[in-house]
């Protein structure tokens, strides 16, 4: 299942260069992973709440074009990879049909130990599974 999410680039996320910032894409893609948990179900203020954590455990990106101040950009998020524990969504971030830039994100789901756990049952939303799992 893809999901779009939108934003609208601010001019505090553009450089020097007058382009967005490398490290910004980083916070476009995990504004993006939280808007497809929260619009799939899934309650991350209790899976917080009950000691369980989702980290960032790689990302591979790849920077295509340049975005600049007032670009609306579009970001889809899919799941391509589910395992007991982790995944991985691959992300793309357009500016009308051109890519701008995309991503395999891989995350892992960490106890309040901080060891890698499985995915609690009443948070395994289908969401997280690639199409066709």
């Amino acid at each position: 299942m893809k999901h779009i999410s939108k934003l609208v680039v601010r001019s505090y996320e553009c450089d020097s260069y007058s382009h967005v910032n490398n490290a910004v894409y980083l916070n476009y893609l995990e504004y993006a992973r939280m808007e497809f948990l929260k619009d799939n179900g899934f309650d991350y203020k209790k899976f917080v709440a009950q000691g369980y954590a989702i980290i960032v455990a790689r990302i591979a990106i790849d920077y295509k074009l340049s975005a600049v101040l007032d670009d609306e950009l579009t970001i889809e998020t899919a799941p391509v990879r589910r395992r007991t524990a982790s995944g991985m969504f691959h992300q793309r971030i357009l500016r009308g049909g051109a890519l701008v830039a995309e991503a395999d994100v891989t995350w892992a789901v960490l106890n309040a130990q901080g060891k890698p756990t499985p995915i609690p049952r009443e948070f395994d939303t289908p969401a997280l599974r690639p199409e066709g799992e």
